[in-house]
């Protein structure tokens, strides 16, 4: 029997939360599409530019993976976990202690790098559909911007800010200016996933969509028109001119075919990204009746419903856009800075070049400079929305972690310091990476896989710890797609060092700063109550803490001596009187990386002797401080007398930092100093 004893101090009142905005499944897909449906403003230039004419083999490929792999992987997550964990709530409940939070902040440094790699290469992007379009009164404001910059570089006679100002040229000045304009979206986002925010996506993404299917459907039905083209295609695919480097083992028959689709998988896995932005928004999926027990089964259930749709919607629009663009465009343009790189669909809907030399028109008359701008301009706010809304599951995600880890700042919270480092790095990346969307993709990439690795290993821990043997034998396949997703994160790594290098940073920074923050929280109360293992214990404890005096005696478990005779050399050596209870403070610490406790309480008695063993501890000094307090409650304050402790005060402060112990008497009169300023409530601590 386990009874809840609130008996810490009473908090402040809380006001109560507005009841938080939830919206039926397919409302939703808008927020999915900004971060998942927006790559295909890049994907099919890069897919080509990575297979090359296998470009639509090696997207089925990918469009395998996702529905099944990926899908799976992320439909269990969404059945069992709290709505907005992610995987990251299921290695905490499988992997223990030190080990499993050190995990999460690794994988927080991934999301991190996710969420930013996510804006940054957005906005570049839309600074190619910028740079590009044709309008004159774009690109007169474009020069004259850059102008200014190659002006400048006379303004100082340094090498420094000569190397500064070579960095200044259309593409990185329009995204400076694109990553300012995403603060104008701020005050749509500002308030979290509200109806606003819901609705001004759903209708953003939808004009995209609906855009990029008019594309689509106009290429496809010139393909099924002229099926030469796909004859055409199919003789370069078994001719093996492919268009891009071949290894060795390379082949023209159907089994080499399937491998190399397979082995250009890391290339493409941008395609993949949108999966941890789905769980992020699982707050705001509408399960039925909140008062319902089984609302949040409903939940679960729709946000797999949104999930497929997602997954299977995009899969057709990756195979769509990679089958158009390869067949019916040059390779020349599809890799040729200032065409069809990186805005291969913009380049349709403007009318470009087919292959054969004739203008795009022939696919739909609606293609020219006024369709292809206002697709731009969908294009351009839908990348830009989905930078910013990269800022919300940023400010979802770390938080919600961090804070229950006791390695958040409060103050950095309260005044935005996450949300303004963050735009420090944006500002950082785009100039470093010169708005490259080449460039930062590998780095991206990386995050993208780490995030989907750590998820399926997440599923397989899940899995086993359900026990039998069906659990195991399914925990098998979601272990091969975290290996397989692992594959192509070497495989990234070995062909682009830096892109690990780039994560490794975001990752020291967000377990670096953790930590400090953990130091300077130590001294918080950290204290949530008791538990009691049985209801006489409880009746117990009340009767203990309401004697008129009382001495309060840590004993370590297993020590050398008995609690008799550790009574017998107290009283000794302390001088307390016969008639004074001496009560044995017995704590175990369970879990040491926990910021909060709730410990569990029993208590045994015999002959006027009393012992509190308390378990489930995260530090035993802090409970030690919460039994003195709740001592001094309803009786006069006891003292507590100690020992001096062995060993150098840094080792006993690392010890007390990360395995809740050492240095315990000079931390339990501190706390009692922080947590008690009236001196005559306080108990007293003696060390002899």
């Amino acid at each position: 029997m386990r009874v809840d004893a609130m008996s810490s101090p009473s908090p402040a009142p809380i006001a109560t939360a507005p009841t938080p905005y939830r919206a039926a499944w397919p409302l939703l897909l808008g927020l999915i599409g900004l971060d998942y449906f927006s790559t295909l403003a890049y994907q099919p230039s890069i897919a080509f530019q990575a297979a090359g004419v296998l470009a639509p083999l090696a997207t089925a490929a990918l469009v395998l993976l996702t529905m099944l792999g990926a899908l799976p992987i992320y439909a269990y997550v969404a059945g069992r976990t709290s709505p907005g964990h992610g995987s990251f709530s299921l290695i905490e409940k499988n992997v223990d202690g030190w080990r499993g939070k050190i995990m999460i902040l690794v994988l927080l440094g991934f999301c991190a790098t996710n969420f930013v790699f996510t804006r940054t290469l957005s906005t570049a992007d839309a600074a190619v559909h910028v740079v590009n379009n044709p309008q004159p009164q774009w690109q007169a404001k474009l020069d004259s911007w850059a102008d200014a910059g190659r002006e400048a570089r006379d303004w100082i006679d340094h090498p420094a800010w000569h190397k500064v100002c070579d960095f200044w040229n259309r593409q990185l000045v329009t995204t400076l200016l694109l990553l300012m304009l995403n603060f104008l979206f701020w005050p749509v986002i500002w308030y979290g996933f509200t109806k606003r925010m819901v609705r001004v996506s759903l209708v953003l993404v939808g004009i995209f969509v609906a855009l990029t299917v008019v594309i689509l459907a106009s290429g496809m039905l010139h393909l099924i028109r002229h099926p030469d083209l796909w004859a055409n295609w199919w003789q370069q695919v078994r001719g093996g001119d492919w268009q891009v480097q071949k290894p060795l083992w390379s082949g023209t028959d159907g089994g080499s075919l399937f491998g190399m689709a397979m082995w250009l998988l890391p290339k493409l896995a941008l395609g993949l990204s949108g999966f941890e932005m789905s769980l992020i928004v699982m707050p705001v999926v509408r399960g039925g009746n909140p008062d319902d027990p089984s609302a949040q089964a409903g939940v679960a259930a729709n946000t797999r419903k949104l999930l497929l749709a997602s997954a299977a919607f995009m899969s057709l629009l990756l195979l769509g856009s990679a089958l158009v663009t390869t067949l019916l465009l040059s390779g020349s343009s599809l890799l040729t800075p200032g065409e069809a790189h990186e805005r291969a669909l913009a380049y349709l809907a403007h009318g470009g070049t087919l292959a054969d030399g004739r203008p795009a028109t022939v696919l739909n008359p609606l293609f020219g400079r006024t369709f292809g701008t206002l697709y731009d301009i969908v294009t351009i706010l839908v990348l830009c929305l989905a930078g910013a809304s990269v800022s919300l599951g940023l400010r979802s995600v770390l938080p919600k972690f961090l804070a229950r880890f006791g390695m958040e700042l409060r103050w950095a919270k309260a005044i935005g310091l996450i949300y303004i480092v963050f735009n420090v790095f944006n500002l950082i990346i785009t100039m470093v990476f010169k708005a490259s969307v080449e460039a930062q993709r590998s780095a991206y990439a990386v995050s993208v896989l780490a995030l989907m690795a750590a998820a399926g290993y997440a599923v397989s821990l899940d899995l086993k710890s359900l026990g039998g043997f069906w659990a195991r034998l399914k925990s098998i396949p979601p272990l091969a797609m975290a290996l397989v997703f692992s594959w192509m994160i070497v495989a990234i790594f070995i062909r682009n060092p830096s892109s690990l290098v780039i994560a490794g940073l975001f990752i020291a920074t967000i377990v670096g700063s953790s930590f400090v923050s953990r130091w300077l929280r130590a001294s918080e109360y950290r204290f949530a109550g008791f538990e009691f293992k049985t209801e006489r214990d409880r009746e117990l404890w009340d009767a203990v803490r309401s004697l008129e005096y009382s001495v309060l005696v840590p004993h370590r478990p297993g020590g050398q001596h008995t609690l008799e005779k550790k009574e017998q050399a107290i009283r000794r050596r302390h001088r307390i009187h016969d008639d004074v209870p001496v009560i044995a403070l017995e704590v175990m610490v369970d879990d040491p990386s926990d910021f909060m406790q709730k410990p569990l309480m029993e208590i045994a008695s015999q002959d006027r002797r009393y012992c509190i063993r308390i378990t489930k501890c995260a530090s035993v000094a802090h409970v030690i401080v919460a039994v003195g307090l709740e001592f001094s409650k309803v009786g006069e304050p006891p003292e507590i007398h100690f020992g001096w402790s062995e060993g150098s005060p840094f080792v006993n402060t690392l010890k007390f930092l990360l395995l809740g112990e050492g240095n315990i008497p000079w931390l339990v009169h501190d706390l009692l100093r922080r947590h008690e300023s009236d001196p005559v409530k306080r108990p007293r601590v003696i060390v002899g």
